[in-house]
């Protein structure tokens, strides 16, 4: 069910770039606007009534855990009261006691416990978070936020200070969602194949792999890493210096602007002088850099759906909202850094120094969820086998067999 719906996920992923690219070209950006706005509040009257379906369909959700506990209590204590009248019939009761439920009081809750209810409230969460047997899993998937290598308004932005038009960024996304999908056929076939576990640890060597390609584009010819350059040297002068920039020319003089025609000139001497033309930008860098995201999708998206289901399969069901919270905070919290680490190194020089940070953060997330294999699996987590294979060596020999 998680691949199916992550497969439906990718595919919208590729349809949506492509309609609204067309409504924008042939039409305008006000057009596209309103279609993306109409789109999306149709969208949540669907969404909002499927999910009222499925809460009319299904009862139980209408239930807390803790009060599904009970009821299963109360049902086996009826049980057992039913056999005991059957064992006891046509005997009269001479003594009835009479229960008596006592009413829970109702405690005075000071002012100063309502202000840390909430600390209270993150730090409970935080414990049990910590003591869930899938914690290094969840953490590992938390780290893989931690990165530029995504197609987010970073990478894009990076990709058109390299000179990659609007057409060759979309064609990639639409390879990028391809490989997401073939990421999630691959989930399922692994994890028919060698277990749910190991199917983590596949993916992550996988996305591993795939993300040397972009450490070597950072030193092949084109990267414009060149530490330097201090992203810092524009802000200051606009900040401290005490001069601002003119706005008006000071007693009637002309002004004198800071622009040159260096550049121009450059480009109108290109046919009157070859030698002074710019040489092309090596294209391998940009290249390499994203064909290692692309093919770091198939594991990435592998990955998650590994850790999306043992957090699935191995959280307590009372316990499920507050786990999965805290791992969306933790996923958000990464997600966050690495745009503060964006803020902090803002030039295209600086980028190649971003991607060797994420590559580190995606390694130690991958290293933690090989502990938790290990430590789940012992050695037998480079065993990959079929689940008859396991099914057969988890069961019990056979005395007749042995006997024979």
């Amino acid at each position: 069910m998680n691949a199916t719906i992550r497969r439906i996920d990718q595919l919208t992923n590729i349809l949506a770039p492509m309609a609204v690219g067309q409504i924008m070209t042939f039409g305008s950006p006000v057009i596209g606007c309103g279609f993306i706005s109409g789109w999306n509040l149709i969208s949540m009257c669907i969404e909002y009534t499927l999910l009222l379906k499925v809460y009319r369909k299904t009862p139980a959700l209408a239930h807390k855990a803790g009060s599904k506990v009970e009821e299963s209590e109360l049902k086996q204590l009826n049980v057992q009261k039913d056999g005991e009248l059957k064992a006891t019939e046509g005997v009269q009761l001479i003594h009835k006691k009479e229960v008596t439920v006592s009413e829970p009081e109702q405690e005075h809750v000071s002012c100063l416990s309502r202000m840390t209810e909430p600390f209270s409230t993150f730090r409970d969460g935080w414990v049990s978070y910590y003591n869930q047997s899938v914690f290094l899993a969840g953490l590992a998937l938390a780290f893989l936020y931690m990165t530029v290598l995504g197609f987010d308004c970073i990478t894009t932005g990076y990709a058109y200070t390299q000179g990659l038009s609007g057409s060759t960024l979309s064609l990639l996304m639409g390879a990028s969602a391809l490989a997401g999908i073939l990421g999630t056929v691959a989930f399922t076939w692994l994890r028919n194949k060698c277990g749910l576990i190991r199917t983590g640890v596949i993916s992550g060597v996988a996305q591993l792999s795939s993300l040397v390609l972009c450490v070597i584009s950072v030193f092949t010819p084109g990267s414009p890493l060149d530490l330097t350059i201090s992203p810092f040297i524009d802000i200051s002068a606009r900040l401290f210096e005490s001069s601002p920039l003119p706005t008006m020319a000071p007693d009637g003089d002309l002004l004198e602007m800071p622009f040159t025609t260096e550049m121009p000139a450059l480009a109108n001497a290109t046919s009157s002088d070859p030698g002074l033309a710019p040489s092309p930008v090596s294209l391998i860098s940009v290249i390499l850099l994203f064909a290692g995201v692309i093919a770091a999708r198939v594991g990435l998206w592998s990955f998650d759906l590994t850790v999306t289901q043992l957090l699935q399969e191995n959280v307590i069901e009372s316990e499920r909202g507050i786990i999965n919270g805290v791992q969306n905070s933790m996923n958000y919290l990464l997600d966050l850094l690495h745009f503060i680490m964006v803020i902090l190194a803002p030039n295209p020089e600086a980028f190649g120094l971003l991607v060797l940070i994420s590559v580190s953060f995606v390694a130690m997330g991958h290293i933690m969820y090989f502990r938790f294999a290990h430590k789940s699996l012992g050695r037998n987590v480079f065993l990959c086998c079929t689940p008859e294979l396991k099914s057969v060596a988890n069961e019990p020999p056979n005395p007749d067999e042995s006997n024979a």
